[in-house]
């Protein structure tokens, strides 16, 4: 029986997951609900996992984690001070969110010898570089563009909740543009700035946007994009494979 990793991302509302065999993913996941159910489902059509490693977002699930290791042979938590294979030159390693260091994993997997950008664009926004040494230099963290739709009608007395999909301009000529406008074009304008500074700084740029609205984003930046759901699984699978030797 072929042997196999599984890769777990457990996050506030949806989990990721991918089966890998010989570092390439053969299958990638994802769903809402019960996430023991989710495994279930996929170790069911892959009897032959024998390692997993996951990462929540969410905190502590104890429920996961117990099902992981009643089910695979090795299975890691992956927590601060695991051991990566890059170099992690964050000032505070332990406030450093696992699934932002696993993604920077990924990302140097996927592109060793480059300098890399990665924008993470979900609920939150964040922005970090990994050197073509393999250094992790850190990264900085704003709002994502549910989060800054939602503030601008929590937080006003007029302002409607805008959804993100319909039209834009670069000027908006009616309320509901106007905000989805600033919010849009204020997040592309960002990305932007951040990329011409950093390739001044860096030279060039390989360049990831992950996240739920990677693909929204991608399309709207004028820079050469790779964008993909699967940053963080993939840095996991690596994560699990270096601490196995």
């Amino acid at each position: 029986m072929k042997k196999f990793n599984l890769a777990v991302d457990i996050g506030n509302t949806l989990a990721k997951a991918a089966v890998f065999e010989g570092g390439q993913a053969v299958e990638t996941f994802k769903g809402e609900g019960d996430p023991v159910r989710f495994l279930d489902g996929i170790l069911g059509d892959y009897p032959g996992v024998d390692a997993a490693i996951m990462v929540s977002s969410r905190g502590e699930v104890p429920e996961v984690e117990n099902y992981l290791r009643s089910r695979v042979e090795k299975y890691m938590q992956f927590r601060p001070g695991v051991p990566v294979p890059i170099k992690n030159l964050y000032g505070t390693p332990q406030t450093l969110g696992c699934d932002r260091l696993a993604a920077a994993v990924g990302a140097h997997a996927l592109y060793p010898g480059s300098n890399i950008f990665i924008a993470d664009l979900g609920t939150a926004i964040t922005l970090d570089v990994v050197t073509a040494a393999g250094e992790f230099i850190g990264g900085n963290i704003s709002p994502g563009a549910s989060t800054r739709l939602r503030a601008l009608h929590d937080y006003t007395g007029r302002l409607p909740l805008v959804p993100l999909d319909g039209e834009t301009e670069e000027i908006g000529t009616a309320s509901e543009r106007a905000v989805r406008s600033g919010v849009v074009n204020g997040i592309v304008y960002e990305l932007e700035g951040y990329i011409a500074r950093l390739e001044r700084k860096y030279g060039p740029l390989r360049i990831i946007f992950t996240g739920g609205d990677s693909d929204f984003f991608a399309k709207r930046v004028k820079n050469t994009i790779f964008a993909t759901y699967d940053l963080v699984v993939y840095g996991l699978n690596r994560i699990l494979d270096y601490n196995a030797h």
